[in-house]
């Protein structure tokens, strides 16, 4: 037994020695999907510059809970790779370094749109690398070409739809999916102003969100969407090649390209005259404000990190939506790359602030009583602001 507990404390004692920052050393955070590349990065850096990176791989889910834990006791890594929507929980707790060196040269190579993810309070907290946005998804051997908009969109889905096929689903229930319906013509989450979103003003009750949501409930009084449908059952329906359409992001490419789908990707089709605005997500380099080794963070994102050669690298390992806008050039031969850009250059942020996890669960509830006609759209929406304020009050 003493054994074993001796045992224990060495393992606690490597990993807390592994996982935290050491002065003269950088430590790198980030999830499965960037570990080898930005591995092999590290030694390319070390070469150029003499200071040794060990990059940790931590499951995605887990790296903003596991920094918030680490990085205020002085401990973590000196730099974490992760989503925008971390920024305003990170940097509201001081633990973000301000990344003064982007300056208006720096910024106009990257998407304006991946820059604003990473901003909070007049800062830009992060390096974007990739920006990714939900997308019209169609199988080509049942829709030749993508709608435009969802007038022109919506008899054709319902021509499509019978016992076996469906012109049109989605996981309609889930705000993220929905969102660009309901910004289309002029909903939001929070009031973008001069010092950043603010949480008293919302717009998710507003005109232009009610136009989404009565044309959410219009797909499902003409029988196009169906109650039940969820990400499993688009999803499903698609790989099988039995759905006309879907609205799906990146990550799930390569599943119908294994099933042999014939697909094409647009922008979602327009409503009433305006492009849908899906949330746009952002991944990048943070820099531990509390690290011992800041300047090297900085010297490694903007010496190194910061260049076409090296986040071509990045996106070659990582092929998402390239945030910098000469990478995006290199790889412009790829359709799906530069559709799923198409509708990144339509979307919006998803808000970085704390005061966003006040808002799932009551657009959840809002968007199942207009799927259930349970309530107006207009009567739902103001309902699920009402939670929202009544929550973000207590």
């Amino acid at each position: 037994m003493k054994k074993l507990f001796i045992v224990l404390v060495a393992v606690i004692l490597f990993v807390s020695v592994s996982f935290s920052a050491q002065s003269g050393k950088l430590i790198v955070w980030c999830s499965e999907m960037q570990v080898d590349i930005l591995k092999k990065l590290g030694v390319d850096f070390e070469a150029q510059n003499g200071i040794p990176v060990e990059v940790l791989q931590v499951n995605f889910g887990d790296i903003k809970s596991k920094f918030l834990t680490a990085a205020p006791a002085g401990e973590g890594p000196d730099i974490i790779v992760g989503a925008h929507d971390w920024t305003g929980e990170l940097a509201a707790n001081g633990l973000l370094l301000p990344l003064s060196f982007m300056n208006a040269e720096k910024r106009a190579a990257y998407m304006e749109s991946a820059l604003k993810g990473f901003e909070y309070g007049g800062n830009l907290y992060g390096l974007p690398y990739s920006i990714e946005a939900i997308a019209l998804i169609y199988n080509k051997e049942l829709i030749e070409e993508a709608p435009a908009s969802f007038e022109e969109f919506m008899p054709l889905a319902a021509d499509l739809t019978d016992e076996e096929y469906r012109g049109f689903v989605y996981n309609s229930g889930d705000f993220y999916f929905t969102a660009p319906l309901l910004f289309a013509a002029g909903g939001y989450v929070f009031k973008e102003t001069a010092d950043g979103l603010d949480p008293k003003q919302l717009g998710l009750a507003n005109e232009g969100a009610i136009i989404g949501g009565e044309l959410l409930l219009q797909l499902y009084e003409e029988g196009i969407l169906k109650p039940g449908d969820n990400y499993d059952i688009m999803n499903g329906l698609f790989l099988e090649g039995l759905a006309g359409a879907i609205i799906n992001g990146p990550w799930a490419v390569k599943d119908y390209q294994n099933a042999g789908i014939d697909y094409g990707i647009a922008p979602i089709p327009s409503i009433k005259g305006h492009p849908a605005k899906p949330f746009t997500g952002v991944q990048g380099f943070m820099v531990n404000s509390k690290s011992p080794n800041t300047t090297y963070a900085v010297d490694f994102l903007s010496n190194f990190i910061d260049n076409q050669e090296v986040m071509y690298k990045i996106y070659l390992a990582d092929p998402r939506v390239p945030a910098r806008l000469d990478v995006l050039e290199l790889v412009k031969e790829n359709p799906d790359v530069v559709a799923f850009s198409q509708s990144c250059a339509s979307g919006t942020p998803m808000p970085n602030i704390p005061s966003m996890n006040a808002v799932w669960g009551s657009m959840a509830g809002a968007l199942s009583q207009i799927i259930n006609k349970q309530l107006p759209p207009e009567e739902a929406l103001k309902e699920a602001v009402e939670k929202i304020i009544a929550t973000l009050n207590q």
